[in-house]
């Protein structure tokens, strides 16, 4: 097919799509339509398609409009199901840019967990990540517009923290309690402090935080400590916290045993009444087996049982035999027991030949007796 431009007098000339065809081994055209009603620029663009000629770059740049296609699965699925949660009247029944600025963060660090600065980054619109910012209308904001939502969440937290329990601790229930601490950087934090590192990192400024979940784990209540503050000392203000703000009267608070110890149980929790759970140090386990408060042949034909003791008035004690706990500390005592060996082999042997590199004032041979006696 082409198009055909035929001459009519003293009119304008006849635009024709014709097609050529053979017919009995001759040349023949046909018209198909005619185009002299069309625009000039379209009967142009045709001719050129016609032709297999590239369409001008003005009209490329007309036809086609340039946008940016962001990620937005992983934002539609956990800002949807932060929603169905009840996560924003949760922050504040009020829309405010506050509550979508908090809610931009809680769903960032789901999907990257990242710094303030890295996620205004993600949030803005000449250097988006994803589809969040747009969609909560964030394009515009920066680190500071974080910093100033934190300050704005800090103050709701009670209310927060209410209608958390409110939702999850209803009634009589069981609280988990744990304490970790994380190192940062700066020294202008007042809470900042050097202490017993839970993340690893030593010899820097931490701070010590207190999360208080429901039995099925979920978060209703975060405290944060000094740097330097012990476990113990954290548990007090919990037990406030769930008597008075809670309102909560029968509660079980489960911790491990570094945490309720007896002068916590002592000073903080059986004033209170609230009912616990810990465990036992290794020497006071040991003191029920010596005391025969304990009878180890307990386990022979079950792995639970429960006994008494009158060094623990009032408490049940749960004495639980785990078969697969067993064999690894077998495992690890013979491991060790094999390496001492080994080493104390070597030294015996260095003695004997008179090349110890052992320092000591004894002679040789006294060596070599006090090491085999080792061995022995």
């Amino acid at each position: 097919m082409y198009v055909a431009r035929v001459p009519n007098r003293g009119s304008p000339p006849a635009i024709l799509l014709r097609e050529s065809y053979r017919e009995a081994g001759k040349v023949k055209n046909r018209t198909l339509a005619n185009l002299s009603a069309w625009p000039e620029a379209r009967v142009d663009a045709l001719s050129r398609v016609l032709k297999g000629q590239p369409p001008p770059a003005a009209d490329l740049d007309r036809a086609f409009g340039i946008t940016r296609s962001l990620p937005h699965g992983h934002v539609a699925a956990v800002l949807g199901t932060a929603r169905q949660l009840g996560l924003e009247e949760l922050i504040d029944p009020a829309p405010s840019r506050h509550r979508d600025l908090v809610m931009a963060m809680a769903v960032a660090q789901v999907i990257t967990p990242d710094s303030k600065l890295a996620i205004a980054r993600g949030l803005r619109d000449e250097t988006a990540a994803s589809s969040l910012g747009e969609v909560l209308g964030l394009g515009s904001c920066d680190e500071d517009d974080l910093y100033a939502a934190m300050d704005y969440l800090h103050a709701r937290q009670h209310k927060i923290e209410d209608a958390l329990a409110a939702r999850h601790l209803a009634g009589g229930t069981l609280v988990l309690y744990d304490v970790s601490s994380a190192a940062f950087e700066g020294r202008t934090c007042p809470l900042g402090a050097i202490g017993h590192p839970k993340d690893g990192v030593r010899g820097r400024l931490q701070i010590v935080y207190g999360l208080l979940t429901s039995a099925e784990g979920i978060p209703v209540a975060i405290e944060v400590f000094a740097g330097n503050t012990g476990d113990p000392k954290t548990v007090a203000s919990q037990v406030t916290k769930v008597k008075d703000r809670f309102g909560i009267t029968k509660v079980v608070l489960v911790g491990d045993r570094g945490m309720l110890t007896a002068a916590r149980l002592r000073e903080d929790v059986r004033p209170e009444g609230l009912d616990w759970i810990t465990a036992l140090r290794a020497p006071q386990v040991k003191k029920l087996v010596r005391d025969g408060d304990l009878q180890l042949s307990l386990f022979d034909v079950q792995d639970l049982a429960e006994i008494t003791s009158p060094d623990f008035p009032g408490e049940r004690l749960v004495a639980c035999m785990n078969p697969f706990l067993e064999a690894e500390r077998a495992r690890k005592r013979e491991s060790l027991l094999a390496a001492t060996e080994a080493d104390l082999a070597k030294i015996a042997a260095a003695c004997r030949s008179g090349q110890s590199t052992i320092r000591s004032e004894v002679s040789s041979s006294k060596c070599s007796q006090r090491c085999c006696s080792r061995v022995a």
